[in-house]
C-alpha cells in the first residue's frame, strides 16, 4: 500500500473522531510548548547574562582580599584588609599584560542636596576606572590624577542618584551635594548602564578619587578591591597570573603560603554562570518533557482504544488481502500523524508563548532552531514508539475473531 493511500486513510480515521485525536493531541502540544518556552527563558536569560558581563569588559580582572578560617576554608570579602596603593603601584610597574589599574575604596552614605537625601554607594577610584568598567561621561568631565593627589571634593553621579537628589531635571554639574557631612561638587554625570546580572542598580552610585574616600571619610589605607584590564581578552589568563606573582611578592608571602587575595576574571564568571544557567535550563526542559512521555501514553491508550473499536473494520481488510505490515502501517501512521500534528500546534504555541513572556513580564526570551528541530524529532519518536504497540496488535488480530467481534 502507498505512503499517500496510508495518510489518507488515517485522516479520515482521525477525522471520525476529531474531538478525540484533539485531546489525545494535548498532551504533546502543551509538552513542545512547555519545552520550547523553558528552551527559549533559559537561553534568553544566559545571552543576557553574558551580554551584560561583556558590557563590564570581558577582559576586567577583580582583586579581591580574602582570608582563611578554621577548616581550611577560604573567605573573600570587603571586610578583610590586604590590598594598599603598594599593590596597585607594583602592578602598574611590573605587570606587561595589564593595560589600566584601579583601586577602589568603597563606603555608603546619606547623599544630600538641599531638602533632599538618597542612601547610596560611594566609591573612591582612580580615573583609570572609567575605561576598566567601560563607564561613560554623559555630562561635564571625569576627575583627574590632579584630584587623586591632592583628594579633592569632586565627584561623579549615576543617573539614579541624579533622579532622587535632582528631580526637577537640573544639570547636577557644578552643584555641590554632601556625604555625611563631606562636601562634593558634582562635576560630571554618567551614562546608564541599568541593572547587572545580580539584580544591582548599576547607577546608584557616585564616584570620586579614591584618596577623597580614604583620607576624609574612612580614615584608612586599605581597599576594598582592586580593578584592573588585561591588554586584551586572550591575555587575561597571563595578566592574572602576573598579578598573583606581583601580589605575592608585596604581601611577602613565603612558598607554602596561601595568597590572602583572590584574582578573578570576568571569562571565569561568565563561564560560572553560564554553567548554571545550562543546568537550570536543562532541569526546566526535564520538568516540560515530562508532559511529551504523558502524551505519548495518552496515544497509546487511544490507539489500542481505536484498535479495539476497528476490530471489524481491520478483520474485513484483511480477509479482502490486507497484510499484517499494512495493518501496522496504517495505524502507525495514525499515531504520527497524531504526534506531529500536535508538535506543529505545540511549537506555534510555545514560540507565542516565549514572545507574550518578553512582552508581559520582561524577562529575556531566545527560541532556538535546535530546540524546534529537536520538538519535532522528539514528536516522531513519540508516535512512532507508543504508537508501535498498539499497531502491532492491530497487525496480529485473527480476521476471522475480528470478524465475529461485537
Amino acid at each position: 500500500m502507498s505512503a499517500i493511500n496510508l495518510i489518507m486513510i488515517a485522516l479520515k480515521a482521525l477525522q471520525r473522531n476529531k474531538l478525540r485525536a484533539f485531546l489525545t493531541m494535548l498532551g504533546i502540544i502543551i509538552g513542545v510548548a512547555a519545552v520550547i518556552a523553558m528552551v527559549a527563558i533559559g537561553q534568553g536569560s544566559k545571552e543576557s547574562i553574558q551580554s551584560q558581563l561583556s558590557s563590564m569588559g570581558s577582559n576586567m580582572i577583580t582583586i579581591l582580599p580574602s582570608s582563611n578560617v578554621a577548616g581550611g576554608v577560604r573567605i573573600g570579602g570587603e571586610s578583610f584588609q590586604s590590598l594598599t596603593i603598594v599593590d596597585v603601584q607594583a602592578i602598574q610597574r611590573n605587570a606587561e599584560y595589564v593595560s589600566a589599574v584601579s583601586p577602589v575604596a568603597s563606603t555608603k552614605g546619606q547623599a544630600i542636596y538641599g531638602a533632599l537625601n538618597w542612601p547610596t554607594s560611594l566609591q573612591g577610584v582612580a580615573p583609570s576606572y572609567f575605561d576598566i568598567r567601560k563607564l561613560t561621561i554623559l555630562d561635564g568631565v571625569s576627575f583627574s590624577d590632579a584630584d587623586v593627589a591632592t583628594a579633592a571634593k569632586v565627584c561623579v553621579l549615576g543617573q539614579t542618584v541624579i533622579k532622587n537628589l535632582f528631580p526637577s531635571g537640573e544639570s547636577p554639574v557644578g552643584k555641590v551635594i554632601r556625604l555625611g557631612s563631606i562636601p562634593l561638587q558634582v562635576i560630571g554625570t554618567l551614562e546608564a548602564k541599568g541593572q547587572s546580572s545580580f539584580g544591582q542598580d548599576q547607577d546608584d552610585i557616585i564616584l570620586t578619587p579614591y584618596t577623597t574616600v580614604q583620607k576624609r571619610i574612612l580614615a584608612t589605607i586599605y581597599f576594598q578591591s582592586i580593578y584592573a584590564s588585561a591588554i586584551s581578552e586572550g591575555a587575561s589568563e597571563k595578566a592574572t597570573n602576573e598579578i598573583i606573582d606581583i601580589l605575592r611578592t608585596t604581601h611577602r608571602l613565603r612558598p607554602a603560603d596561601e595568597n590572602n587575595f583572590q584574582v578573578r576574571t570576568m571569562e571565569e564568571l561568565i563561564k560560572t554562570l553560564s554553567s548554571t544557567t545550562s543546568l537550570l535550563t536543562i532541569l526546566l526542559t526535564a520538568i516540560a518533557g515530562i508532559s511529551l512521555v504523558i502524551g505519548g501514553i495518552g496515544i497509546m491508550n487511544i490507539m489500542y482504544v481505536s484498535v479495539t473499536e476497528r476490530t471489524r473494520e481491520i478483520g474485513l481488510r484483511m480477509s479482502i488481502g490486507a497484510r499484517g505490515i499494512d495493518i501496522l502501517l496504517q495505524f502507525l501512521v495514525e499515531a504520527i500523524i497524531i504526534s506531529v500534528t500536535g508538535g506543529i500546534i505545540g511549537v506555534i504555541l510555545g514560540v507565542t508563548s516565549a514572545k507574550v513572556i518578553t512582552l508581559t513580564l520582561g524577562w529575556p526570551t531566545l527560541v532556538s532552531e535546535s530546540s524546534i528541530i529537536l520538538s519535532f524529532v522528539v514528536c516522531a519518536f513519540t508516535g512512532v514508539f507508543f504508537g508501535y504497540y498498539p499497531a502491532q496488535a492491530a497487525s496480529r488480530l485473527d480476521p476471522i475473531e475480528a470478524l465475529r467481534y461485537e
